[in-house]
């Protein structure tokens, strides 16, 4: 058996995390499965969910190692290069003083 962890975060700062063993030769797929998170927040299995593995988003059929971590990865509610720009445009504008001579 293998032993891998499920994570997701259905909402900022907020992460649930499931342990699960499994048959060598599992793959992400298998433990999305398994785990029951995406049941759980109502999602299908059936959905294309984007997960992925360390961080890294792989396809489902990626066959599973000891100890990884599945991360099932929510939609972004906005660009954050577009709430960068945004942020930027809001903050009051700072001048520098004028240099005073001595």
């Amino acid at each position: 058996m293998i032993r891998v962890q499920v994570a997701y975060s259905p909402a900022p700062r907020e992460v649930e995390v499931v342990e699960l063993s499994l048959p060598p030769g599992s793959t992400l797929q298998h433990a999305l499965q398994a785990s029951e998170l995406l049941a759980r927040h109502g999602l299908a299995a059936a959905d294309v969910v984007p997960a992925g593995i360390w961080g890294r988003r792989q396809p489902a059929d990626t066959p599973l190692r000891d100890r990884d971590r599945v991360e099932i990865y929510r939609p972004l509610r906005c660009d954050p290069k577009e709430a960068r720009r945004q942020r930027f445009r809001e903050r009051p504008v700072r001048r520098k003083p004028a240099p005073t001579r001595a």
